[in-house]
């Protein structure tokens, strides 16, 4: 089943998920998602920011990502296609028909990701 998991969604999703504070959160995750993250990698609340994104499978027009205390995919499984990063730092990833990315795309007027997890779900509920 297709599955778009943004910010906590992506964490929830992930097979381990740590903290560079803390380190091991010991959180129940999914583990659908062959990833490991690095939980409020950019800081927390207050060190929020907007930047716009090079996403190429959306279209060559930057897409406006949304960081709110947000993680960082530290490292991928070899079945994980890296949607973009923001400088050397992934944050948006696709394996099969999971999608995660650690910025908020439902925040932002662009919905160029969310039409991407909608052809995902009707292909999908072709079969």
């Amino acid at each position: 089943m297709p599955v778009l998991g943004t910010c906590a969604g992506l964490i929830m999703l992930s097979k381990r998920a740590y903290d560079r504070v803390i380190g091991e959160t010991k959180q129940k995750l999914f583990g659908i998602l062959d990833v490991v993250i690095e939980r409020n990698a950019f800081g927390r609340q207050h060190e929020s920011f907007e930047v716009d994104l090079d996403i190429p499978i959306l279209g060559r027009d930057p897409f406006r990502g949304i960081f709110i205390r947000a993680p960082i995919i530290d490292n991928i499984g070899e079945n994980v296609t890296i949607i973009t990063k923001l400088n050397d730092k992934i944050v948006a990833v696709k394996q099969n028909n999971v999608i995660g990315t650690s910025f908020h795309p439902e925040l932002s007027t662009d919905r160029r990701l969310h039409e991407l997890f909608i052809k995902d779900v009707v292909e999908f509920s072709k079969n």
